[in-house]
Order: structure tokens, then sequence, then C-alpha cells
């Protein structure tokens, strides 16, 4: 998606043409008389650079009308290094290092922020600059829990910022093809989808009580989360083992292919959730299941069916995370940014290889395969263009996520309200929407 052609350059163009504006094409058609002011430059802070905030500052840093403006992270050695990140990037100047975000939040000629903080700030945090002002993109899953879906899915709504989640698999081309053909009925009709991620992590072993690095501010870091000691096996990684601050393997990565899925089949919410496993591989402080199977049903007869192994990365497909879509005349497998089509007897129909010779890992980010959808981000702010991957829409994945780990933790299946995505007829279950938050913290429209 490329950043050359804006509002701006539409603008020029119109100036010094004899074409009315009848005479756009369809792929023109936006709205040039967008709310947001026209600016040639946008001025956004990074907030949290250890993990995925280090990619998007690769990311931003080649898009023409974008300046890093703040590097934000609790961590002093990581601000260094994304400050110098920055710079080797592409940034003209080192950006402003903030151990506090709010404070960047007070400068009123920023227009935007990217999250990439821990789960159970992402909500808080995106609240937070929506209502100074800021446009926000926020890293999956963006909610610790169903309660901050929907909340952040209010805040859009009513602060009127473009909100993009970092879902970035809708943008990659390959992916944007293979839902043609299934949607063009390329395998006739799609009733079933499986998704699947493997890997080998390691033990985190049992933490011990220890002091607190002098280059963190552990205050800060719990944020909105009620306190606890600081435990020598918990960050930077580990805390998304753990439900006082983390979601489990199938909302840190299981979001990514249940997006895919639920886009594939064209379902919103399901009927009928259950999921079980637990944690098998390991014996330690690991809460959340290291092996997970999630069943969604939806009143359309159609299906998802999730598979999470975080410790054994034996492949599917001959691919260690994906999704495949079954259907009346065939199976699409959507395999990174590729995808293959067989008939019912098994004999490959067509085979669409990766549009970029670079290999992207599907355990990570595959942070060159971002810059289209950061570009979307700054296009939908610049001149309206319509997001690939807005809150509101991608909370009914998220929430399938959170429902697989409700109905994980309480050990049944859940019934669902298919037009809310809301649990039916369990009181127990819905103790687990939302969560406790610390005195003072707790996140408000």
């Amino acid at each position: 998606m490329s950043s050359k052609f804006n509002r701006r350059n539409f603008l020029k163009a119109a100036g010094t043409s004899t074409l009315g504006l009848g005479a756009l094409s369809p792929a023109f058609s936006f709205n040039i008389l967008s709310s947001y002011p026209l600016k040639e430059k946008y001025r956004l802070a990074v907030i949290g650079v250890n993990s995925r905030g280090s990619q998007h500052i690769q990311a931003l840093a080649k898009i023409p009308n974008v300046e890093i403006a703040y590097i934000c992270d609790v961590d002093s050695r990581a601000l260094e290094n994304g400050i110098s990140l920055a710079l080797k990037s592409g940034s003209p100047k080192p950006p402003v290092g903030l151990k506090d975000f709010r404070k960047a939040l007070e400068d009123k000629s920023l227009d935007a922020v990217t999250i990439a903080m821990p789960d159970h700030w992402h909500t808080p945090a995106a609240l937070l600059a929506m209502q100074a002002g800021k446009h926000v993109y926020i890293e999956k899953p963006g909610s610790h829990n169903p309660a901050e879906a929907e909340l952040l899915t209010e805040a859009t709504q009513k602060y009127g910022k473009v909100v993009q989640m970092g879902n970035q698999r809708r943008s990659w081309p390959r992916v944007q093809e293979a839902m043609k053909e299934l949607h063009s009925g390329a395998i006739g009709r799609v009733y079933y989808a499986r998704a699947w991620y493997t890997n080998t992590r390691k033990s985190i072993g049992y933490g011990k009580t220890a002091p607190v690095p002098e280059w963190l501010d552990f205050e800060l870091w719990q944020g909105p989360a009620p306190r606890s000691e600081f435990k020598d096996n918990l960050i930077h990684y580990n805390w998304h083992w753990f439900w006082h601050w983390g979601t489990g393997e199938i909302v840190n990565n299981g979001v990514h292919f249940l997006d895919l899925a639920r886009w594939g089949l064209q379902v919103d919410y399901p009927t009928k959730c259950y999921s079980s496993g637990g944690r098998y591989h390991f014996q330690d402080d690991w809460q959340t299941p290291d092996t997970q199977i999630a069943s969604y049903d939806f009143g359309d007869g159609k299906s998802i069916l999730w598979e999470g192994r975080s410790c054994n990365a034996r492949d599917i497909n001959e691919m260690s995370s994906g999704v495949s879509f079954h259907g009346e005349n065939g199976t699409l497998e959507l395999l990174n940014n590729s995808y293959k089509i067989f008939d019912n007897s098994n004999k490959l129909v067509k085979s669409a290889e990766p549009t970029s010779n670079t290999v992207v890992d599907q355990r990570g980010a595959g942070f060159d395969m971002d810059f289209d959808h950061f570009t979307n981000f700054i296009n939908a702010i610049d001149h309206g263009e319509s997001l690939i991957s807005p809150y509101p829409e991608i909370k009914k994945s998220v929430l399938l996520c959170h429902l697989g780990n409700i109905s994980y933790r309480t050990g049944r299946s859940l019934e669902i309200n298919s037009q809310t995505g809301r649990i039916e007829n369990d009181a127990e279950a819905m103790k687990l929407w939302g969560r406790t938050y610390q005195a003072g913290w707790e996140p408000k429209l």
C-alpha cells in the first residue's frame, strides 16, 4: 500500500488537472474532506520498545510523512536502544526518550501513538491517548479481558479517533488474495476453518522475589494491575503466561490466525465455545495452558478449531502456524504470505507463492511485512482511507480468544449470544469477563 498517493498529492493533481472529480476511478474515491487536518508530517510516539515496539520503529521510519517524536519505555535500557534504532532506521533526528508515556500525551502537536506494552496496559493506555486527542495503533490483542475489548470499542466511537490493531496479516498481499479466492467460491461453500500455532518455548522456572532492577520502573510497569512483588522470571516476556498480566498463547498469537479464520468464514460471534488443555510440558510458574484446543460453533453451520502448542513445534501442513479452510469442493491452506488450493481428491489446483523473497518467521512479527499496515494507519489519518483492521471489527476476533480462555478456566462449554459475543446463562463465567484494577488506575471512558 503506497504512501506516495495521499490527499496532499491528490489536491495538487486536482488543481492542475482539467478533469472533474467525477472522472476519478473508484480506487481514488476517498473522502477528500477528511475531518483530520492536512499535515506535512505526522508526529508519533512509540510506547513500549523491548519487543514489537522495535519493529514499530523500523516500519514507521520508512514512511515519508511520519516523524517518530517520542520513544517511551519504563526500561531505561530500552529507551536508549529505541532512540538508537530510530536513527539507524532512517529518522532524521533522535526522538525524545520518556519513561512515562503520559508526558508525551501532553504534547498537543503529537498526532498518534503506537502501543506495544504488556496486555494489561493496552486498553488503559489507548483510552488515555484518545482522551488526549491522539490516534492509536495498538498491538494485538488490545485488551486484557472482554470487558476492556468492549470499552475500547466504545471509546473509538466516543472520541472519533483512528484505532488500528496490529494484526498485520490482513495487509499481506497473498492473504488478501486468498480471501478473495474463498469468498468468490474457489472451494465452494466454506464451512470449517482450522487455525494453529506451535513453538518450542522453554520453562520459565520458579521465580524468586528479587529487588527491582535499577533500570526498571516496576510501579509504572504494573500500572492498572493490582500490585504484586517483583520476581526474577517475569520481565520482559514471561508475563504473557500469568493471568494477572497476560492472556496466554491463544491471545498472544492465536488472535492472528483466529482472525483470519473468522474473516475467511465470514462469521462474527459464535453460539458455543469450548476449550480444554493445560500446562503439560513443564512444571513451573507458567499459569496459562501451553497446550490448548478451542472450538467455536456458529449459527450458520460453520465452525472453527484452534490448536496451540507452545512447547512442541511439530508442523501442521508443513507450517508452524497457519489456517486451513475446508469447503464443499476442496481446501485452501493459508500458510505464511502464500496459499495453496486443493480439490477434494487432494490434487493441487493452485499455488500462490509469497510476494516477497523475505522470509517471514511465523513465530515473530516479520517487521518487513508491517509497512503496509502502518501506512494504512497513517493514510486513514491523512486522508480518510479505510482501515484494514479497525478495532471495532477486530474485537470480534479478540473475543474468540478471550472466550476460549474463559471456557478453559471454567472447564465447561459456554453459550454465546451471537449478536453481542457475551456469555449467556453462566454467572460464574461472567466473573472472568473483566478484572480488578489497582485503585486509582481504573480505565474509564
